[in-house]
């Protein structure tokens, strides 16, 4: 069966999508990472070690984000790559033979 051009377009705004909720997952762990090593460098500098606490509670939002991009949704560079991706998952799924 052929797909019709608004079941491709379908794929292909899904495809974005998904591959738009992983980039926003890597940016937030890059974010996550930077801003936790300068809380850890402030708080060795001042002999308490309270870093971890934000780093504790920021890491479990981290961890739900990345759950429900990577499980849940089974959602030029990276971006690209990860379009291209989705692209190929959803015609398999779509096109069983």
């Amino acid at each position: 069966m052929n797909a019709t051009p608004l079941q491709d377009k379908n794929l292909e705004q899904l495809a974005r999508k998904r591959a738009s909720a992983k980039m926003g997952w890597y940016i937030h762990a890059s974010v996550f990472i930077i801003v936790n090593l300068l809380l850890a460098g402030l708080s060795a500098m001042s002999d308490r070690h309270w870093a971890m606490f934000p780093a504790f509670g920021w890491g479990i939002g981290l961890a739900v984000h990345g759950f429900v991009v990577f499980i849940v949704t089974g959602g030029a560079g990276l971006h690209q790559r990860l379009v291209q991706q989705e692209r190929e998952r959803l015609a398999l799924q779509r096109d069983p033979w």
